[in-house]
Parts: C-alpha cells; structure tokens; sequence
C-alpha cells in the first residue's frame, strides 16, 4: 500500500478525511475544502484512479502498448508524428514537446531529463522530414505557435493559425487558437474552441489542461480547479498541472466569502468525473474493437451532461455529442510509409558503415552501433561526431536499444537486416574459437589454477576482453613479452571469472589459470595479439615408473611446505593474502592435464626468474617438473641457511 503524505486527504467510509480529523459531513454535505487541502485531495483521486485503472504508474495502458496506430506517431500525449523526437536513455522515443510536460518515459516510467539535455535524435529527425516533409513543417509552426503563446504575442499567434489549413482532426492547432482568442479576451469563441477540443479527444490530458488555462483566463476559479486533476487523471506526470494545482491551493476566498476551492459535493463530483475518465482509457485501448466499437462504448462511459449538445443563444456549440464516425485514434493525418520509401543507406552506422546492429541513441542524439560505440569508448568518452560526454555509459554500462529503429529496419529492410545479422554471427563465431585465433594478452606469467587479477587499461585489451565476454567463452590467453616474436612460445590460458568496471573505462578483470598452450602461428587484430594453438597436456606413466614419481613428488612436496612455513612471518602473511594457503595434494597425480596444483602455485610465489619459470611451464613431464622445482627449493633453502 502507498503511503500518504503528511496533511493530505485519504478517503473515509462517507467521504474524505483529514488525517487526525473526525470523519467529516457526508459526501453530500455543505462541508468546504481549505486552500492548503487541495494538494491532498488531488492525491487522493489519483491514488483511487490509480488502483482502478491499473497498469503501469497507474495508467491503465499495458506497459509496451502507449502510442498512436502509426510506427511513426509518438504515445507521449499529441498522438500525432514524432515532431523533434528525443530518444531517451530507456530506448523509447517520444516527441521533444511531449517530453517537455513530463519527467518520465510514457511507456517504462523511467525518469527522463528535462529542458536543453533533450536533444532529437538526429537519423530520426532526417528520416521524418524526408518522408513527410508537410507534416514536418507543420510542426514546425505549431512550435512557432507555443512560442508566440508563451510570449503572450496572441494577435500574431491567431494571425499565424489563419494562415495555417485548420483541419477538424488537428486540436493541437484549436487549442492554441483558444489559448489565442482567451488571451485577447475573446472569451465566448475561446471556451467553444476549448469545448470542442475535450469533445474530439475526451481521453487527451493536454486538452484538458489548455481548458482549464482557458478558464483561468476567464476568471472561472471552481471550473478551472475541476480541469487540472481532470489532466492529471490522464496523465499524473503532467508536470505543468501539478504546477497549477499547487498554485491553486494558494488562492484566496472570492468575493461573496465562498473558499476559491472545491466543496466537499464538488468533490465527490470532480471523483466520479475521474473515474468516468478511467473508462474513456480503457475503450480506448481496447485492442481487438473497431473504431466504431470503441466510440459507442466511449459515448455510454459519459455522463449524460456530456452527451448533450449545448447551444448559446441562436447559434450550435462547436462542442457537440461524440462523433461516433470520428474516434480520436481515427483523426491522425493520413500517413503511408512505403518499402520504396526507405532507403538502406539512411540507416547506416557512422562508424563501421554497414546497417545499423542494435542502434543506441547517445543523449547528444546521434545513433550507433552497440558494438561501434564500446569501441570508440574504449579510446575516449566522448561523442564521436559532437565530442560530446558519453562518460554516463563508462559509469554504468547501459546501452538501451532505439526500439523505434531496430522496428522499422526489421518491417522495412528485413533482407538487409538477416545478411547482418549473418555477418555478425559469423564474426562472433570465429572469435568463439579456443584453438585458432585466440586472443592474446602480452603481460605477466601466468600458471593453471592460480589466480591473477588483471588491470585493463589500454584500448585494445578493452575490447578483447569484451569480445571474451560476449562470445561466452571468458578465455583468453597470457604470455610474457618477447623482443623478436612479440610475445614467447608458451603461455597459459585464463578464464574470466568476475569484471569490475571502473567510471572512466577502466576495468579490474578477476582471472584464474587454465590449461597450458604452445603458439603454432601469431596475428594481429584490432590491435592485439591473436595465436593459433596448441595445448599441453603432461604425458602419463604407468608401473615401476609410476611408482617413482609418486615417491618424488612425496619429497618434493614435503620440502615445499617446510619452505613455506620457515619463511618469515611477513613474507608469510603477504603469500596467504594474495595465493592462499599451498593447495593439497592430488589423490592421483596424473589426473589434472598439467599436473598437481600445488606445482604451480609454488612456481608462483617463488621470486624466480620468468624465463626459468617459462622452462617448467612449458615441460609435459611431471617428473622434470619435480625436479626443476626441488632444484628451486634447494638453491633457496641453502641461501637461508647461508645468511643466518
């Protein structure tokens, strides 16, 4: 259950009460609502709404179902073509005027940034005006038009609008002729406007809220009070609403003493009108109804106020019963996107050149390859076309696929997008193999079944660990360097086991030896090294030999641990925090393909010379391992016992 905040309304068993009040009137009483009271009622019809309604943030629209029928029409509030349209960080893209009047994404809640940061993304913005160039341009003057509103220009703003074709399905455009024809003082022609408005989208929260500014204007102060929750109902995000209802808990008293604010019979009223609302939702959404369906179960959820056809004086109100021919989802511009239409080109990665694979839009608005902008953020955490800061995706590793463009690749250039996709898979595959060309990290020794973590740092080893990463493998392997060949003969496989990624790129890769290889063939790619290989695998012995090798491995392996726990109690401390304790013995010593564990560990803390540990990496005898090794131990036990 969501909690209340401090002061507000909560629904009682006859009305609404005051948290710490006695239960009021009836819901038909003469009670009256304080002005700092309307901020709780408000929560309160929503917090109804919502557990009515359903859905997700209380809409009542299943999540992945918001937008008009149209690929191309933005579910953001307008319902009409994307007009600047922002990608957000989630992969949803909405249109930039939408955005402004919200702080979270219409279709996954998640919260979006506001005002300059949102920024259209660029391939979208060209496709659109390339494929509907009018329509574009009427976006353009309805943003010219919101501009002259808010400049309060309103003769400007009606002489702009008279210039413009006025469509009986375009409210946007009636709304701001109202907002025009309020703010000149033309109150009669503006309220019909408005009225009309409501009529034609009963179900779109901003004509709700152009009504209730209208009435504002006019000086309506209970009408203008039922309009903005009624906008809220719709769309809770509405964050200029709610800006107007916290200006409306302020206002004074009127002139004959009445509270500015709602009565409590008023409320009760302004709650049956929000839950009618929740209706006009649900039909509208509907998936499986014609439109004609969805307009006579819209007409029955309206109270019989609405339905009727108001007159004043001699002449029709332009707010008339719903057209039953015209539901709202049916009065968009008529708009075909045709295959021939678009052209593959359009859709090509900056980077890389070929269609886009999983398209990630940056804040900065331009779009990339998933796999082409890790890699150009490998070397810097900027844009590559703007050199703006990416450095939001080096701290957290999201990268949310542009559904919009990944939709209309896959409906329109369906044939181009498999061959990419076999491409890609192909790639992948190849990096897949542990035999050939596999990656190559040229740094420190490493051995089987010892750790060793890793700091990455350079471009190319940020790249070859993601691509371990991706293809599933998590191997690569480790050789030290080599002044003639790049990197030595022999080396030793790791496998990732955790990645810790730093805010600026960097990565600490928690590793652990596998099995030992010999390089056949060395390569480059992309930077770092790649090998064909080999591996190493210790040759068994059987009988009397056997015999002998256990015997020696016994001794050996009795000398190392009285090594160890004669060193000093720093060293000692120092070996357990970094390789742990010596590892126990094998119960058959031929068992692991490169022999006893302890071997290696041993090898690892013993301060050897790495070409005299490339020796013993390198052998496939167990028992010239062994001896190598007691050669080691012997050389720093009589050392020790030389210095005391």
């Amino acid at each position: 259950m969501s909690a209340v905040p401090s002061g507000a309304l909560v629904p009682g068993p006859t009305g609404i009460v005051h948290p710490g009040e006695k239960p009021g009137p009836t819901a038909g009483g003469q009670g009256s609502l304080r002005p700092d009271q309307l901020g709780g009622l408000v929560h309160c019809l929503l917090h109804r709404f919502k557990r009515r309604a359903g859905g997700p943030n209380g809409t009542g629209v299943p999540a992945g179902e918001w937008g008009g029928e149209g690929l191309l029409e933005c579910g953001g509030g307008c319902g009409e073509l994307l007009a600047e349209p922002v990608t957000l960080p989630c992969g949803h893209t909405w249109c930039r005027r939408c955005l402004w009047r919200r702080p979270r994404c219409p279709a996954c809640g998640e919260e979006a940034a506001s005002g300059q940061s949102l920024r259209p993304n660029v391939i979208l913005s060209h496709l659109i005006a390339k494929w509907f160039p009018a329509e574009v341009s009427r976006a353009r003057d309805k943003i010219k038009l919101e501009e002259l509103l808010a400049q309060c220009r309103f003769s400007e703003a009606l002489t702009l609008l008279e210039q413009l074709e006025l469509k009986p399905s375009d409210v946007a455009l009636q709304s701001y002729k109202a907002e025009s024809y309020a703010g000149l003082q033309q109150f009669k022609e503006a309220w019909e406007d408005m009225e009309a408005v409501c009529s034609r989208r009963p179900a779109w929260p901003e004509g709700y809220f152009g009504k209730a500014r209208v009435l504002s204007t006019m000086g309506l102060i209970d009408e203008t009070v039922q309009s903005f929750p009624q906008c809220l109902a719709l769309d809770e995000d509405s964050t200029p609403a709610k800006v107007e209802v916290e200006k409306m808990s302020s206002m004074p008293k009127n002139s004959e003493g009445e509270s500015a604010c709602l009565s409590w019979t008023r409320s009760v009223q302004l709650l049956h009108r929000v839950e009618n609302l929740v209706g006009f939702k649900r039909v509208s959404s509907a998936p499986l109804l014609t439109c004609q369906e969805k307009a006579v179960r819209l007409k029955r959820k309206l109270p019989f106020s609405d339905q009727e056809t108001k007159e004043t004086g001699d002449t029709k109100s332009k707010c008339q019963k719903w057209d039953t021919e015209q539901p709202f989802h049916a009065l968009h511009f008529e708009r075909t996107l045709t295959k021939d239409l678009v052209d593959a080109a359009d859709f090509e990665c900056s980077l890389c050149m070929r269609l886009f694979l999983e398209p990630i839009t940056t804040p900065c608005g331009h779009t990339f390859c998933k796999c082409c902008l890790e890699r150009s953020l490998d070397h810097s955490p900027l844009c590559p076309l703007c050199k703006d800061s990416l450095k939001e995706y080096l701290e957290n590793r999201k990268y949310a696929v542009t559904y919009l463009l990944e939709e209309v690749i896959a409906r329109y250039l369906s044939e181009e997008q498999c061959e990419r996709q076999r491409i890609h898979n192909e790639e992948t595959a190849e990096l897949s193999n542990l035999t050939k060309n596999v990656p190559i990290f040229v740094c420190t020794m490493a051995y089987p079944t010892v750790p060793c973590p890793l700091h990455i740092f350079e471009p190319r080893y940020r790249l070859m660990i993601r691509r371990c990463i991706e293809t599933g493998t998590k191997q690569f392997g480790m050789c030290i360097s080599d002044p003639h060949n790049g990197f030595t003969d022999y080396g030793c496989m790791l496998h990732i086991r955790n990645t810790h990624f730093l805010p600026d790129g960097r990565s600490i890769v928690d590793t652990i030896g596998g099995k030992c290889f010999k390089v056949l063939e060395r390569g480059q790619r992309d930077g770092y090294y790649i090998a064909n290989i080999e591996y190493l695998k210790d040759v068994k012995v059987t009988g009397e030999e056997l015999d002998k090798l256990i015997d020696l491995h016994d001794e050996v392996y009795a000398q190392a641990c009285k090594w160890f726990q004669n060193l000093k109690s720093r060293f000692h401390s120092q070996i357990l925090q970094h390789f742990g304790p010596i590892p126990e013995r094998e119960r058959d010593l031929q068992d692991p393909p490169n022999g006893p564990a302890w071997c290696w560990w041993l090898l690892a803390v013993l301060p050897v010379d790495p070409k005299y540990q490339l020796s013993v990496l390198s052998m496939t005898s167990l028992k010239d391992r062994l001896i190598k090794i007691q050669k080691i131990l012997t050389y720093f036990s009589n050392a020790r016992d030389q210095s005391k």
